[in-house]
């Protein structure tokens, strides 16, 4: 049975540039499905002793801004397909994705992928790893073709 509704994280990265070009071709393929980009940015704190240290907001608003560039290119990649929409998320990445996949009915997430190895992703975590492992249903993880090959 094809998706109907796919879910796509975009970061702009390679990875995530791959993965919105082969969710949109699922999309394509599918007559009357539906594809959600989303971006996910994350105003980091930090815990010090008994206080709490947020980011300046100078900080929030180039983030805000870079969401929005990063938006805007996803848009021209894929705009022009139809029953697409785009989504900006505020929180941790990977539970941002997965709570809206589940919030929207999503029936594939595709993600892209760092391609760190397992000590790596065990020491800084990883979205695409934390994804795989919590979603409750199918994930697609891209990896970019290898430059220069």
């Amino acid at each position: 049975m094809p998706f109907q509704h796919v879910i796509v994280a975009y970061d702009g990265s390679p990875e995530s540039q791959t993965a919105l070009d082969r969710a949109a071709d699922l999309v394509r393929s599918t007559p009357d499905s539906r594809l959600t980009v989303v971006h996910a940015f994350h105003f980091p704190n930090f815990v010090v002793g008994e206080a709490m240290v947020v980011a300046p907001v100078i900080t929030e608003l180039e983030s805000i801004s870079e969401s929005d560039r990063i938006m805007d290119e996803a848009k021209a990649r894929v705009g022009d397909l139809p029953n697409t929409s785009f989504t900006m998320l505020q929180g941790d990445p990977a539970i941002a994705i997965l709570e809206n996949a589940e919030h929207i009915g999503a029936d594939l997430i595709v993600i892209g992928s760092r391609g760190l190895g397992t000590f790596k992703e065990w020491v800084l975590g990883s979205v695409s790893h934390h994804v795989v492992q919590h979603a409750k249903i199918p994930v697609l993880v891209i990896k970019a073709p290898a430059q220069g090959r």
